[in-house]
Protein backbone atom coordinates (compact mmCIF):
# COMPACT_ATOMS: atom_id res chain seq x y z
CA UNK A 1 0.00 0.00 0.00
CA UNK A 2 2.80 2.40 0.47
CA UNK A 3 4.31 2.01 -2.61
CA UNK A 4 0.79 2.34 -4.33
CA UNK A 5 0.32 5.48 -2.07
CA UNK A 6 4.03 6.72 -3.56
CA UNK A 7 3.85 5.95 -7.18
CA UNK A 8 0.74 7.52 -7.29
CA UNK A 9 1.78 10.75 -6.04
CA UNK A 10 4.54 10.61 -8.42
CA UNK A 11 2.35 9.73 -11.35
CA UNK A 12 0.28 12.83 -10.75
CA UNK A 13 2.91 15.14 -9.64
CA UNK A 14 6.19 14.83 -11.40
CA UNK A 15 4.34 16.04 -14.82
CA UNK A 16 4.38 19.82 -12.68
CA UNK A 17 7.85 19.82 -13.30
CA UNK A 18 7.60 20.19 -16.84
CA UNK A 19 6.22 23.32 -18.29
CA UNK A 20 3.86 24.14 -21.88
CA UNK A 21 5.52 27.30 -23.53
CA UNK A 22 4.39 28.79 -26.60
CA UNK A 23 8.26 30.46 -28.32
CA UNK A 24 6.80 33.09 -30.46
CA UNK A 25 8.30 36.21 -32.10
CA UNK A 26 6.86 39.21 -30.39
CA UNK A 27 6.72 42.86 -31.93
CA UNK A 28 7.12 45.16 -29.21
CA UNK A 29 4.92 47.59 -30.91
CA UNK A 30 5.26 51.41 -29.92
CA UNK A 31 1.59 52.26 -30.61
CA UNK A 32 0.11 49.45 -28.00
CA UNK A 33 3.27 49.87 -25.31
CA UNK A 34 3.27 53.85 -25.11
CA UNK A 35 0.65 56.32 -27.91
CA UNK A 36 2.16 59.14 -26.47
CA UNK A 37 5.70 58.26 -26.69
CA UNK A 38 6.36 58.50 -23.38
CA UNK A 39 9.15 56.38 -21.91
CA UNK A 40 9.01 56.85 -18.26
CA UNK A 41 8.08 53.75 -16.29
CA UNK A 42 4.12 54.76 -15.06
CA UNK A 43 3.56 54.77 -19.53
CA UNK A 44 5.36 52.10 -20.12
CA UNK A 45 3.49 50.05 -17.63
CA UNK A 46 0.22 51.22 -18.22
CA UNK A 47 0.69 49.91 -21.73
CA UNK A 48 -1.74 46.78 -23.80
CA UNK A 49 0.73 43.98 -23.79
CA UNK A 50 -2.33 41.88 -24.33
CA UNK A 51 -2.32 43.35 -27.79
CA UNK A 52 1.23 42.19 -28.09
CA UNK A 53 0.57 38.45 -26.94
CA UNK A 54 -2.44 38.72 -29.45
CA UNK A 55 -0.49 39.56 -32.52
CA UNK A 56 2.23 37.38 -31.54
CA UNK A 57 -0.30 34.33 -31.97
CA UNK A 58 -2.23 35.67 -34.61
CA UNK A 59 0.85 35.28 -36.39
CA UNK A 60 1.60 31.88 -35.83
CA UNK A 61 -2.51 31.16 -36.24
CA UNK A 62 -3.48 32.78 -39.40
CA UNK A 63 -6.72 31.40 -40.18
CA UNK A 64 -8.08 32.82 -36.26
CA UNK A 65 -9.58 36.39 -38.13
CA UNK A 66 -12.98 36.61 -36.14
CA UNK A 67 -13.47 38.05 -32.83
CA UNK A 68 -14.35 34.80 -31.02
CA UNK A 69 -11.53 32.74 -32.50
CA UNK A 70 -9.27 35.41 -31.27
CA UNK A 71 -10.75 35.46 -27.77
CA UNK A 72 -10.64 31.24 -28.04
CA UNK A 73 -6.74 31.39 -29.59
CA UNK A 74 -5.77 33.92 -26.52
CA UNK A 75 -7.70 31.11 -24.20
CA UNK A 76 -4.50 29.09 -24.69
CA UNK A 77 -1.89 31.27 -23.74
CA UNK A 78 -1.74 31.93 -19.85
CA UNK A 79 -2.69 35.50 -18.36
CA UNK A 80 0.96 35.79 -16.99
CA UNK A 81 2.15 36.21 -20.95
CA UNK A 82 1.42 39.81 -21.00
CA UNK A 83 2.89 40.09 -17.39
CA UNK A 84 6.32 38.73 -18.93
CA UNK A 85 6.33 41.28 -21.51
CA UNK A 86 5.47 43.83 -19.39
CA UNK A 87 8.59 43.28 -17.17
CA UNK A 88 10.96 42.73 -20.22
CA UNK A 89 10.23 46.63 -21.23
CA UNK A 90 10.54 47.43 -17.68
CA UNK A 91 13.52 46.00 -17.12
CA UNK A 92 14.85 47.29 -20.84
CA UNK A 93 13.11 50.14 -22.24
CA UNK A 94 15.15 49.46 -25.60
CA UNK A 95 13.01 46.33 -26.36
CA UNK A 96 10.24 49.21 -27.61
CA UNK A 97 10.08 48.64 -31.31
CA UNK A 98 11.95 45.51 -31.93
CA UNK A 99 11.21 42.03 -32.34
CA UNK A 100 12.02 39.33 -30.01
CA UNK A 101 11.90 35.58 -29.76
CA UNK A 102 9.47 35.67 -26.46
CA UNK A 103 8.89 32.16 -24.44
CA UNK A 104 4.94 32.64 -23.10
CA UNK A 105 3.52 30.53 -20.31
CA UNK A 106 0.65 28.24 -21.80
CA UNK A 107 -2.78 28.10 -19.68
CA UNK A 108 -3.81 25.34 -17.48
CA UNK A 109 -6.15 23.69 -20.36
CA UNK A 110 -3.21 24.10 -22.92
CA UNK A 111 -0.77 22.19 -20.85
CA UNK A 112 -3.23 19.82 -19.22
CA UNK A 113 -3.87 18.95 -22.70
CA UNK A 114 -0.48 18.71 -24.20
CA UNK A 115 0.55 16.24 -20.95
CA UNK A 116 -2.40 14.29 -21.75
CA UNK A 117 -4.66 14.44 -18.74
CA UNK A 118 -7.39 15.59 -21.09
CA UNK A 119 -8.38 13.12 -23.38
CA UNK A 120 -9.09 14.01 -27.03
CA UNK A 121 -11.03 11.40 -27.12
CA UNK A 122 -13.81 12.85 -25.11
CA UNK A 123 -16.88 14.55 -26.16
CA UNK A 124 -16.48 18.38 -26.79
CA UNK A 125 -19.00 19.85 -24.48
CA UNK A 126 -17.41 17.39 -21.10
CA UNK A 127 -14.09 19.15 -21.62
CA UNK A 128 -12.27 22.37 -21.14
CA UNK A 129 -11.18 22.66 -24.71
CA UNK A 130 -12.51 23.00 -27.75
CA UNK A 131 -12.04 21.16 -31.03
CA UNK A 132 -10.65 24.55 -32.52
CA UNK A 133 -8.41 24.71 -30.25
CA UNK A 134 -6.95 21.28 -30.35
CA UNK A 135 -6.50 21.61 -33.47
CA UNK A 136 -4.21 24.96 -33.32
CA UNK A 137 -2.29 23.07 -30.54
CA UNK A 138 -1.59 20.11 -32.57
CA UNK A 139 -0.32 22.51 -35.39
CA UNK A 140 1.66 24.93 -33.20
CA UNK A 141 3.02 21.36 -31.19
CA UNK A 142 3.84 20.54 -35.37
CA UNK A 143 5.43 23.81 -36.36
CA UNK A 144 8.02 24.28 -32.92
CA UNK A 145 6.01 26.99 -31.42
CA UNK A 146 4.71 25.11 -28.29
CA UNK A 147 7.07 22.66 -26.65
CA UNK A 148 6.98 21.22 -23.06
CA UNK A 149 10.26 22.36 -21.03
CA UNK A 150 11.57 21.36 -17.66
CA UNK A 151 10.61 24.37 -14.96
CA UNK A 152 11.39 24.38 -11.37
CA UNK A 153 8.81 27.09 -11.24
CA UNK A 154 6.37 24.89 -8.82
CA UNK A 155 9.01 25.18 -6.51
CA UNK A 156 10.54 28.58 -7.17
CA UNK A 157 7.36 30.75 -7.66
CA UNK A 158 5.06 32.63 -5.26
CA UNK A 159 1.30 31.00 -4.92
CA UNK A 160 -1.44 32.19 -7.22
CA UNK A 161 -5.39 31.95 -8.11
CA UNK A 162 -3.63 30.37 -11.54
CA UNK A 163 -2.69 26.67 -11.19
CA UNK A 164 0.03 27.27 -13.96
CA UNK A 165 1.61 29.93 -12.44
CA UNK A 166 1.15 29.14 -8.77
CA UNK A 167 5.01 27.68 -6.65
CA UNK A 168 5.01 26.57 -3.09
CA UNK A 169 8.56 28.92 -2.45
CA UNK A 170 5.92 30.84 -0.21
CA UNK A 171 4.96 27.63 1.33
CA UNK A 172 8.34 26.30 1.74
CA UNK A 173 9.84 29.95 3.24
CA UNK A 174 6.94 29.39 5.72
CA UNK A 175 7.69 26.60 6.75
CA UNK A 176 11.18 27.10 7.16
CA UNK A 177 10.35 30.22 9.35
CA UNK A 178 8.09 28.32 11.56
CA UNK A 179 10.13 25.01 12.18
CA UNK A 180 12.93 27.74 13.46
CA UNK A 181 10.52 29.58 16.00
CA UNK A 182 9.64 25.73 17.05
CA UNK A 183 13.19 24.61 17.51
CA UNK A 184 14.09 28.00 18.95
CA UNK A 185 11.44 27.36 21.54
CA UNK A 186 10.53 23.55 22.14
CA UNK A 187 14.22 22.32 22.50
CA UNK A 188 15.86 24.57 25.24
CA UNK A 189 12.56 24.39 27.18
CA UNK A 190 11.97 20.70 26.75
CA UNK A 191 15.68 19.35 27.94
CA UNK A 192 15.21 21.49 30.51
CA UNK A 193 12.36 20.28 31.82
CA UNK A 194 13.29 16.68 31.23
CA UNK A 195 16.63 17.14 33.13
CA UNK A 196 14.48 18.88 36.11
CA UNK A 197 12.41 15.77 36.55
CA UNK A 198 14.69 12.92 35.96
CA UNK A 199 17.85 14.27 37.48
CA UNK A 200 16.67 17.13 40.45
CA UNK A 201 13.16 16.67 41.26
CA UNK A 202 11.81 14.86 44.15
CA UNK A 203 9.71 12.05 43.63
CA UNK A 204 6.30 13.91 45.38
CA UNK A 205 2.97 13.90 44.30
CA UNK A 206 3.24 16.92 42.42
CA UNK A 207 6.25 15.78 40.29
CA UNK A 208 4.20 12.66 39.91
CA UNK A 209 1.08 14.97 38.40
CA UNK A 210 3.20 16.70 35.95
CA UNK A 211 4.55 13.80 34.54
CA UNK A 212 0.88 12.40 34.24
CA UNK A 213 -0.07 15.46 32.65
CA UNK A 214 2.94 15.54 30.06
CA UNK A 215 2.29 11.92 29.02
CA UNK A 216 -1.65 12.88 28.95
CA UNK A 217 -0.52 15.92 26.30
CA UNK A 218 1.35 13.57 24.20
CA UNK A 219 -1.64 12.06 23.24
CA UNK A 220 -4.32 15.22 22.91
CA UNK A 221 -4.98 15.63 19.59
CA UNK A 222 -3.25 18.29 17.77
CA UNK A 223 -6.41 20.86 17.42
CA UNK A 224 -6.98 21.04 20.82
CA UNK A 225 -3.56 22.98 20.55
CA UNK A 226 -4.86 25.41 17.28
CA UNK A 227 -7.77 26.07 19.80
CA UNK A 228 -5.14 26.97 22.48
CA UNK A 229 -3.49 29.43 20.10
CA UNK A 230 -6.55 30.70 19.03
CA UNK A 231 -7.77 31.51 22.31
CA UNK A 232 -4.73 32.67 24.11
CA UNK A 233 -2.18 34.09 21.63
CA UNK A 234 -4.05 35.58 19.19
CA UNK A 235 -7.61 36.85 21.57
CA UNK A 236 -5.76 37.54 24.49
CA UNK A 237 -2.50 38.18 23.69
CA UNK A 238 -3.15 39.87 19.97
CA UNK A 239 -0.22 37.59 18.42
CA UNK A 240 0.41 38.94 14.64
CA UNK A 241 -2.51 36.06 12.65
CA UNK A 242 -1.08 33.74 10.59
CA UNK A 243 2.12 34.60 10.70
CA UNK A 244 5.64 32.13 10.77
CA UNK A 245 6.03 33.22 15.11
CA UNK A 246 2.11 31.68 15.87
CA UNK A 247 2.43 28.67 14.20
CA UNK A 248 5.76 27.98 15.24
CA UNK A 249 4.45 28.86 19.08
CA UNK A 250 1.23 26.55 18.72
CA UNK A 251 3.84 23.25 17.03
CA UNK A 252 6.36 23.87 19.87
CA UNK A 253 4.13 23.72 22.25
CA UNK A 254 2.76 20.58 20.76
CA UNK A 255 6.07 19.26 20.48
CA UNK A 256 7.10 19.75 23.64
CA UNK A 257 5.82 16.57 25.24
CA UNK A 258 7.17 14.31 22.89
CA UNK A 259 10.68 16.31 23.04
CA UNK A 260 10.07 15.45 27.03
CA UNK A 261 9.39 12.14 27.20
CA UNK A 262 12.37 11.30 24.62
CA UNK A 263 14.88 13.26 26.44
CA UNK A 264 13.58 11.74 30.08
CA UNK A 265 14.46 8.07 28.49
CA UNK A 266 17.63 9.21 27.25
CA UNK A 267 18.32 10.19 30.00
CA UNK A 268 17.12 7.26 31.99
CA UNK A 269 19.81 5.32 29.89
CA UNK A 270 22.94 6.65 30.84
CA UNK A 271 23.95 4.32 33.95
CA UNK A 272 24.08 5.40 37.38
CA UNK A 273 27.58 4.29 37.64
CA UNK A 274 28.67 7.52 35.61
CA UNK A 275 26.94 9.61 38.09
CA UNK A 276 28.14 8.20 40.85
CA UNK A 277 32.43 7.95 39.68
CA UNK A 278 31.72 11.75 38.76
CA UNK A 279 30.17 12.51 42.29
CA UNK A 280 32.74 10.33 43.74
CA UNK A 281 35.65 12.66 42.27
CA UNK A 282 34.24 15.73 43.46
CA UNK A 283 32.02 16.81 40.65
CA UNK A 284 28.60 18.69 41.75
CA UNK A 285 24.94 17.71 40.80
CA UNK A 286 24.92 20.26 37.85
CA UNK A 287 28.25 19.85 36.69
CA UNK A 288 27.60 16.11 37.12
CA UNK A 289 24.76 16.62 34.86
CA UNK A 290 26.21 19.31 31.99
CA UNK A 291 29.99 17.37 31.40
CA UNK A 292 28.71 13.85 31.61
CA UNK A 293 25.09 12.99 31.56
CA UNK A 294 24.14 15.45 28.62
CA UNK A 295 26.28 14.34 26.36
CA UNK A 296 26.00 10.59 27.20
CA UNK A 297 22.45 11.48 26.26
CA UNK A 298 22.74 13.66 23.55
CA UNK A 299 21.94 11.64 20.65
CA UNK A 300 18.90 10.39 22.10
CA UNK A 301 18.01 13.38 22.76
CA UNK A 302 18.34 14.98 19.10
CA UNK A 303 16.77 12.09 17.65
CA UNK A 304 13.68 12.20 20.01
CA UNK A 305 13.91 16.00 19.15
CA UNK A 306 14.09 15.43 15.04
CA UNK A 307 11.11 12.96 15.19
CA UNK A 308 9.22 15.83 16.79
CA UNK A 309 9.90 18.23 14.43
CA UNK A 310 8.86 15.84 11.72
CA UNK A 311 5.76 15.31 13.08
CA UNK A 312 4.99 19.13 13.75
CA UNK A 313 5.87 19.75 10.26
CA UNK A 314 3.27 17.69 8.65
CA UNK A 315 0.94 19.37 11.03
CA UNK A 316 -2.27 20.81 9.33
CA UNK A 317 -5.14 21.01 11.81
CA UNK A 318 -3.44 23.89 14.29
CA UNK A 319 -2.36 26.06 11.75
CA UNK A 320 -6.03 26.03 10.30
CA UNK A 321 -7.78 27.53 13.46
CA UNK A 322 -4.63 30.61 13.84
CA UNK A 323 -5.02 31.72 10.31
CA UNK A 324 -2.32 30.15 8.56
CA UNK A 325 -4.92 29.07 5.40
CA UNK A 326 -4.97 32.74 4.10
CA UNK A 327 -4.39 33.08 0.55
CA UNK A 328 -0.63 34.72 0.62
CA UNK A 329 0.65 35.43 -2.19
CA UNK A 330 3.70 37.54 -1.12
CA UNK A 331 7.02 35.30 0.36
CA UNK A 332 7.87 36.13 4.33
CA UNK A 333 10.90 37.60 5.10
CA UNK A 334 10.55 37.72 9.12
CA UNK A 335 8.56 35.11 11.24
CA UNK A 336 5.88 38.13 11.88
CA UNK A 337 4.54 38.81 8.26
CA UNK A 338 1.84 36.54 6.94
CA UNK A 339 2.74 33.37 5.47
CA UNK A 340 1.19 29.93 5.24
CA UNK A 341 3.38 26.31 5.45
CA UNK A 342 3.29 23.09 3.35
CA UNK A 343 1.19 21.12 4.61
CA UNK A 344 -1.78 24.18 4.51
CA UNK A 345 -0.66 24.86 1.02
CA UNK A 346 -1.75 21.13 0.05
CA UNK A 347 -5.03 21.53 1.66
CA UNK A 348 -5.76 24.43 -0.41
CA UNK A 349 -4.64 22.97 -3.46
CA UNK A 350 -6.44 19.65 -3.08
CA UNK A 351 -9.59 21.65 -3.03
CA UNK A 352 -9.62 24.24 -5.92
CA UNK A 353 -11.27 22.36 -9.09
CA UNK A 354 -9.15 22.91 -11.91
CA UNK A 355 -7.00 20.15 -13.27
CA UNK A 356 -4.03 21.56 -12.82
CA UNK A 357 -4.30 21.72 -9.39
CA UNK A 358 -3.76 17.86 -8.81
CA UNK A 359 -0.04 17.75 -10.23
CA UNK A 360 0.42 20.94 -8.04
CA UNK A 361 -0.96 19.61 -5.21
CA UNK A 362 1.12 15.98 -5.60
CA UNK A 363 4.17 18.10 -6.42
CA UNK A 364 3.88 19.72 -3.21
CA UNK A 365 3.16 16.42 -1.21
CA UNK A 366 6.01 14.79 -3.21
CA UNK A 367 8.18 17.33 -1.71
CA UNK A 368 6.57 17.39 2.21
CA UNK A 369 7.58 13.57 2.01
CA UNK A 370 11.08 14.19 1.22
CA UNK A 371 11.52 16.65 4.02
CA UNK A 372 9.71 13.43 6.44
CA UNK A 373 12.13 10.99 5.20
CA UNK A 374 15.27 13.14 5.35
CA UNK A 375 14.58 14.63 8.62
CA UNK A 376 14.05 10.28 9.97
CA UNK A 377 16.48 9.29 7.86
CA UNK A 378 18.72 11.53 10.11
CA UNK A 379 18.08 10.90 12.89
CA UNK A 380 17.79 6.93 12.48
CA UNK A 381 21.89 7.85 11.05
CA UNK A 382 22.94 9.69 14.55
CA UNK A 383 21.07 6.88 16.80
CA UNK A 384 23.18 4.14 15.26
CA UNK A 385 26.44 6.37 14.94
CA UNK A 386 26.30 8.03 18.30
CA UNK A 387 24.46 5.16 20.40
CA UNK A 388 25.99 3.76 22.85
CA UNK A 389 24.83 0.28 24.52
CA UNK A 390 26.20 -0.01 28.04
Amino acid sequence: MLVFLLGTITLNGYTAFWQSRFDVAVYFDPQAISPSGAEDPAALSAGDYQALVRAALIEQVPAASRRDDKRALMELVSSAAAYTLRDMVMDDPKLVGSRQMVSLLASDNTDQFVKGHIARATVEGERTISDRQIGWIDDLRASGVLKSHFSLDVLTQPNSRQPEQAGMWGALIGSIFTMLVTLALSVPIGVAAAVYLEEFAAKTRWTDLIEVNINNLAAVPSIVFGLLGLSMFLNFFGMPRSSALIGGVVLALMTLPTIIIAARAALKSVPPSIREAALGIGASPLQVVLHHVLPLAAPGILTGTILGLARALGETAPLLLIGMVAFVVDVPHTVTDPSTVLPVQIFMWSGAPERGWIERTSAAIMLLLAFLIIMNAVAVFLRRRFERRW
